[in-house]
Formats: structure tokens, sequence, C-alpha cells
């Protein structure tokens, strides 16, 4: 690949356990970033997730069917240097999310538009709004971030749905403390009475994490994250995205592992 290039590949798995649920995840992502030229930018990421949910037999006995999820989304994000100060940042997402048989109703198109204004040498803040599904469901939201560089070592940004610390004592190691609003839906196979007549499934949680990763070799990087879910919610919901069951999990903890190759 040419110099201006950039490649980053990963793989993760990912526990969350509740008092009667288990989710558990795995999922891999390929980016290519390109700079076309010194106003524009393309950065193309590609990704499959594959959820499964444990239960215990007891409440929820007529939900076994409801055990696996996939996810496969395909984001491409456009950045334009409109001054010296500001850039433009739009993003498209087109989405399938389905439980086992995937068809056209599975089809979700997200996106967001960003503004990112230069503040000073060391802060920037971005502006925007998005159709994401942090909240379990498709829905327009306001995205705000105040990013600041304290100093070669600590990095801050604070905002809405993302939030973050990070700290570097060296080349090879990377300290995180996040705080995000999450959330993932899924469109269901088939309705019938066990599932309330139920057209999606819905996942959402504001998780607050430590994360840490370690440059193992010149390309290659290990991640550990551990941290816990606040108002996590598992529910379906009807074709109008009201509940049509609330499984009450309860929050949990997480923790996840991964591998990652940058070039």
């Amino acid at each position: 690949m040419k110099a201006q290039e950039t490649f980053l590949a990963s793989v993760n798995l990912k526990t969350e356990p509740t008092d009667k649920i288990d989710f558990n995840e795995s999922s891999v992502l390929v980016s290519f970033n390109k700079k076309i030229n010194a106003k524009n930018q393309l950065i193309n990421t590609t990704g499959y997730s594959k959820l499964n949910v444990n239960y215990e037999l007891y409440p929820f006995s007529g939900y076994e069917d409801l055990d696996h999820f996939s996810q496969f989304q395909n984001r491409v994000d456009y950045l334009f240097q409109a001054s010296d100060k500001t850039k433009l940042k739009f993003s498209a997402t087109p989405m399938f999310s389905f439980q086992e048989n995937l068809d056209l109703s599975d089809f979700t198109l997200l996106g967001s538009f960003e503004i990112i204004r230069q503040l000073n040498a060391n802060a920037n803040i971005t502006m925007g709004a998005a159709r994401s599904t942090v909240f379990g469901t498709p829905k327009f939201i306001p995205l705000l971030a105040i990013n600041y560089i304290l100093n070669e070592k600590i990095r801050v940004s604070a905002g809405f749905p993302d939030s973050n610390i990070s700290y570097s004592n060296n080349l090879r190691n990377k300290f995180s403390l996040t705080n995000s609003f999450n959330g993932s839906f899924y469109y269901l196979d088939k309705k019938s009475d066990e599932n309330y007549n139920a057209s999606k499934m819905s996942l959402s949680q504001m998780t607050t994490a430590f994360e840490y990763e370690r440059n193992v070799d010149t390309n290659w990087f290990l991640n550990f994250r551990v941290g816990y879910d606040f108002n996590k919610k598992y529910k379906l919901t009807d074709s109008q995205d009201h509940t049509a069951y609330n499984f009450n999990t309860g929050n949990g903890g997480i923790f996840s592992i991964g591998i990652k190759y940058k070039q």
C-alpha cells in the first residue's frame, strides 16, 4: 500500500453477563483510510458481528429460539477540509441486522454529519447529528465532543454519545477510561404468540469501561476491556418500536479481548 493509505483489521470477543441472561458477541472489522489530496479523505469500514444470547431456563423457557443474531455493515466516511480550521465529515452506513435468515427487509441506512472546528493547537470541537442505534432502535441524535490534548501522554474527549480519557506512558502502552451510550437491534425471522408478535429485538446500555491496549509488535496490538453496563435494556418491539416484551435483565459487567493489525 502507498504511504498515505492506512489499513486496520481487528477481531474482538466480548461477554456481558447479567443475573439471568448472558450476552456473548464476536466481531471482525476491516478499515481502509485513503487521503485523496490535501482537502479530501475517504475511510471505508466493513464489519460483521454475531451475538449469542444464553438464557436461564426460568422464566425464559419460551425464548430459546432468540439465541443468536447477526449484523453486517459497511460505513463510508468522507472528510472535507473546508478551511484551515474547519473540517466537514459525512458518513453513510448501510446495515443488515437479522436473526438467522437474511433478506432485504433486514436493511437499515444509518448516517451522520459533523463539523469539526479546530480551536487551537491542542483542542477541537465536534458538533453534528446522526441517525444511530445507540438507544436500541434507529433514531436521530445530536453529536457533540470537545477533544483536548493535555500533553504528550494524556488526551481527553468529553461529549455525547462517547467520552474518554487516555494515557500513554510509552509508545507501547495505552490506558483509557471510556463512557459510551451504545445499542443495536435485529429484525426477527418470524412472529408468534411466544414473542408477542414482535418484529425486532432491541438492546441498549450505557457502558463505563477501563481499556488497555498493548503494542506487542510493529503492527500488532492486543486490547483488553473491563467495565460495567448501566441502564441495560433488552426487549422485543413491534413495527412501531413499541415494547412488546421486556426481559428486565438488570445491569451487568463486561469483558472483552481483541487483536488488531494496523498498517
